[in-house]
């Protein structure tokens, strides 16, 4: 098991003094100016004018985004859950058609053979190389197949801090900072993002480990929900706590997500024997691993370590805590009368449209799968 990490440093950009009025509305490197992320804090850069470091007020803009995108998330994942059962129903139904249609078919092998001679070399090697992609996808579990989109995501926006043309919007809306202007968008956009490969890297491999356990207990869209609001709320965790220290520093990374991740299956599943990563003769119990690394993050909150945001740590820590202990009662498993309102309302346009009723459907989304 490897702790997640979520970089919180900057090199500091030397640039010569601003001698025009005004100043650009972030801060961050010009075109043309070296500028980068560090895996350690270097000096911040300077604020700018006309911003107080420390005003509470402007932390409600991103509390009501916090609310207000956690509730649509899951929303959002109670209506796609729907659509989800929906669909396979729909698919199996038309699998027993053709299954029925096949038996009055004969399989002609002989034009199937000439069609393989026909092709090719290259082709043939394409639908081969595709069967192989296939068959190894089919073969990966349902939180691996989440994980890979997740990873895939993440790795474009890692290339995109290669992108000189965009360091400027990538400072803006992929990193975090109370003092920011931009200060809602990048609650969810910088947890998808990181500039140190290595960052990634661990981030990626821990939410490949659990991958397959968390999504086989909340099920595929129920998690999709509480990882981007658990990196919501981690955001926002450290808004208040670098608002309340003045260290208005900017932070990135999936870390707080992760966390989330973590706590959640340690806390579901505290007997579990966990292995250290590059040490596997050691091993520990998941609930004595998550009181490790909250007791390492409270640490290090309270000493005011720079190197990493313990208070985004210990946000995402405490959601996945609180998420399978409470918050899937509360919220979760309260989604019925949303999807009956969305049932209705699709049913209603189905009827509008002169198209069948698909009254039968009625609790498919309801109760629909990935409940534990």
């Amino acid at each position: 098991m490897a702790p997640a990490f979520q970089k919180c440093a900057f090199r500091k950009v030397q640039r010569k003094p601003e001698t025009r009025k005004g100043a650009p509305e972030e801060f961050g490197p010009s075109p043309g100016e070296e500028a980068g992320l560090s895996r350690k804090h270097a000096p911040e850069p300077p604020l700018p004018p006309n911003m107080p470091p420390r005003n509470p007020r402007r932390l409600f803009k991103p509390l009501m985004f916090t609310v207000g995108f956690t509730g649509c998330s899951f929303g959002a994942a109670a209506i796609l859950q729907y659509e989800s059962v929906k669909s396979r129903l729909e698919s199996l139904l038309e699998e027993s058609e053709s299954e029925k249609m096949e038996k009055f078919q004969t399989h002609d092998t002989a034009y199937w053979h000439n069609w393989w001679n026909q092709l090719t070399d290259f082709q043939r090697q394409v639908i081969l190389l595709m069967s192989l992609v296939d068959d190894m996808w089919s073969g990966l579990s349902e939180g691996q197949k989440v994980a890979t989109g997740i990873i895939a995501v993440n790795a474009a926006v890692l290339c995109c801090w290669r992108i000189p043309s965009l360091q400027r919007t990538m400072f803006k809306y992929f990193t975090t900072n109370p003092a920011s202007k931009t200060r809602c968008m990048p609650m969810l956009l910088s947890s998808f993002s990181h500039y140190s490969i290595v960052h990634m890297v661990v981030n990626m491999y821990v939410l490949w480990t659990f991958s397959t356990t968390i999504v086989s207990i909340l099920g595929r869209e129920q998690f999709l929900a509480m990882y981007t609001s658990a990196g919501v709320i981690s955001t926002m965790v450290s808004y208040v706590c670098k608002t309340a220290t003045g260290r208005l520093h900017p932070s990135l990374g999936a870390s707080g997500a992760i966390m989330s991740v973590l706590a959640a299956v340690c806390t579901k599943m505290p007997e579990a024997k966990l292995a250290i990563a590059l040490l596997p003769m050691f091993s520990l119990t998941a609930g004595n691993a998550l009181k490790l690394l909250v007791a390492m993050d409270t640490a290090g909150l309270v000493l005011r370590f720079r190197m990493f945001d313990h208070a985004a740590h210990l946000g995402g820590a405490l959601f996945g805590v609180w998420y399978v202990a409470y918050g899937q009662e509360l919220i979760w498993k309260s989604r019925e009368p949303l999807v009956k309102f969305w049932h209705d309302l699709r049913r209603g346009m189905s009827g509008s449209s002169g198209e069948p009723r698909d009254g039968g459907q009625k609790g498919g989304g309801g109760k629909g799968g990935g409940q534990a």
